[in-house]
C-alpha cells in the first residue's frame, strides 16, 4: 500500500514562503493539490518520474517549484510570494504506472493520496 507523508504546512503573512515535504514508500510520478475551504480539491503542480517534466497551474507558474530527491523518495513544493488565496489543505498525490505527471494535470486526479496540510496565508 502507498504511503505519502506531508510536512511542511503553517502559517505565513502574504509575500512570504514555504516548503512542502512529501514522503513516498516508494517511486511514483508524484504531484501536489489543494482544496481551500467550501471548494474542490484541485491540481497545484506536478512532476514525473524521473523528474525531467514539471506540471504547474496557472495560479501558481513563477511562484512555485515543484521538486524531487529519487534517493529519498520525497517530493518538495516551494511556495514563494504566497498569497491569501493560497490558503488551503495541500494534498501530496501520486500516479501510478502507466499513467504519469501528465495525468494529474490533465484529469485532476491521482492514485493515492497523503493526509494533507494547512497553509494559511494571512493578508
Amino acid at each position: 500500500q502507498v504511503q505519502l507523508v506531508e510536512s511542511g504546512g503553517g502559517f505565513v503573512q502574504a509575500g512570504g514562503s514555504l516548503r512542502l515535504s512529501c514522503a513516498a514508500s516508494g517511486r511514483y510520478a508524484m504531484g501536489w493539490f489543494r482544496q481551500a475551504p467550501g471548494k474542490e480539491r484541485d491540481f497545484v503542480a506536478a512532476i514525473s518520474l524521473n523528474g525531467g517534466y514539471t506540471y504547474y497551474t496557472d495560479s501558481v507558474k513563477g511562484r512555485f517549484t515543484i521538486s524531487r530527491d529519487n534517493a529519498k523518495n520525497t517530493v518538495f513544493l516551494q511556495m514563494n510570494s504566497l498569497k491569501p488565496e493560497d490558503t488551503a489543505v495541500y494534498y501530496c498525490a501520486a500516479s501510478f504506472p502507466p499513467r504519469g505527471a501528465q495525468y494529474m494535470l490533465v484529469q485532476n486526479k491521482a492514485d493515492a493520496w497523503g493526509q494533507g496540510t494547512l497553509v494559511t496565508v494571512s493578508s
